[in-house]
């Protein structure tokens, strides 16, 4: 339902930029139609041509000029907005002031960073004041961390239903094809010098709970490590450290506890990679946890960062159209439960994942904070797509192809 004292229902914070732009595209092809979105960004000429390679229907959505370094532009960004997703990273150099803007103003907030340290100061200055406006500030609405979260939510409720205890034991296993961005090298360089600079954050890095809404009130049970054991297989299959896992699984751990550890405080959740089977399956998985540490290690020193500009992709660039059309992504969530029943969740979808199915994830994530408020969980302040949009969410990304489903697990 449209709120006639905001101008825009969504506005799209970074429209410019490569993921803003096929979020818009997604919203421009998928949004019900009578939805009011604008495009914003720091320059109105190239707002005016990504406006431009859009459907017709988009050719009259408004352009707002705003940036994240200009703090008047925020705040009349976020007035004139029932919703602001924002594509602007690495989060942690951008990100806050839009979350202070929306959370003055009453608006809901979305984003798609995988930044622990952004999200735990982002809850930590903003929080309280959103909840006391309604504003939802929904963290991590992309491959960070949506499949993850929303499965084991789908996992809780089936264990619910069932009256089978509480989840106990949980592993997603991650199987996807994609490429990968300037921007999300960027973010990663970002939190790798400042870890290597900043005895806090390597701290902060390494607490499992350290996006819990009171970290002194989290259960004792022992979390896997972000890094499995060389030479693991799951299912036959080989598995390796998840380079989002370490993010992924401090958002479950925060839905749970945002939502009174109803999954359950003996829950102990991971994430690893897939890497194959055989020989190759093995080298690959070798290969992977061995060079995750080291490829990090360079990204914090700051002498390299010229010849690694040359090396990988640069900010505003990212995957060719036939890598995000080709790709795909498929999560195998196995659970065991306090009763000692198996469950399984499987969340898959088609399109690079950190690109074309996350412009899916973000820009129906911004449709459910704009369009379908009545069906939200009853929350606001810093949450998690589970908490902040939960079932309905679910809903909308089954509607645009993807696959979320949970069950007890078949012999």
């Amino acid at each position: 339902m449209a709120d006639t004292a905001r101008d825009h229902d969504v506005a799209v914070l970074g429209a410019t930029g490569f993921v803003g732009a096929l979020v818009a595209e997604h919203l421009a092809h998928h949004a019900p139609a009578g939805t009011r979105v604008a495009l914003a960004g720091r320059s109105r000429e190239r707002l005016a041509r990504v406006r431009a390679a859009l459907p017709d229907r988009a050719h009259d959505w408004p352009l707002v000029v705003a940036d994240t370094d200009d703090d008047p532009s925020l705040r009349a960004l976020a007035a004139s907005a029932r919703v602001v997703v924002s594509t602007v990273g690495p989060y942690l150099r951008h990100g806050l002031p839009v979350v202070e803007a929306c959370s003055r103003a009453g608006t809901h907030y979305a984003d798609l960073t995988g930044e622990v340290p952004f999200v735990r100061r982002a809850a930590d200055a903003h929080d309280e004041v959103a909840r006391a406006t309604g504003a939802r500030l929904v963290h991590a609405c992309g491959y960070d961390a949506v499949p993850s979260d929303l499965a084991v939510l789908l996992l809780h409720r089936q264990v619910t239903a069932d009256g089978s205890g509480t989840l106990g034991r949980v592993r997603l296993v991650a199987s996807a094809r994609g490429g990968v961005s300037g921007g999300t090298i960027a973010s990663v360089r970002g939190i790798a010098r400042l870890a290597a600079q900043d005895a806090s954050v390597r701290r902060l890095l390494a607490d499992p709970f350290s996006l819990s809404p009171d970290r002194g009130e989290e259960p004792a049970t022992p979390q896997p490590p972000d890094a499995p054991l060389p030479g693991r297989t799951v299912d036959g299959r080989w598995v390796a450290t998840s380079p989002m896992g370490s993010f992924n699984s401090r958002v479950v751990r925060r839905s749970n506890a945002l939502q009174g550890w109803a999954y359950g405080h003996g829950l102990a959740y991971e994430e690893v990679a897939a890497t194959g089977r055989g020989v190759r399956g093995a080298a690959a998985a070798t290969a992977l946890t061995a060079g995750l540490p080291l490829g990090l290690a360079a990204l914090a020193v700051p002498g390299a960062g010229r010849l690694l500009d040359r090396l990988l992709p640069a900010p505003g660039s990212g995957p060719d159209e036939d890598t995000r059309r080709t790709g795909w992504f498929r999560m195998d969530v196995h659970a065991v439960t306090t009763t000692g029943r198996q469950y399984r969740a499987l969340a898959a979808g088609t399109g690079d994942p950190g690109y074309a199915a996350t412009a899916v994830m973000l820009g129906q994530a911004a449709l459910a904070l704009a369009l379908d408020g009545d069906r939200l969980p009853d929350r606001a302040g810093s949450l998690t797509p589970a908490t902040g949009i939960g079932d309905v969410l679910v809903e909308r990304l089954r509607a645009a192809g993807h696959t979320y489903e949970a069950g007890p697990r078949r012999p």
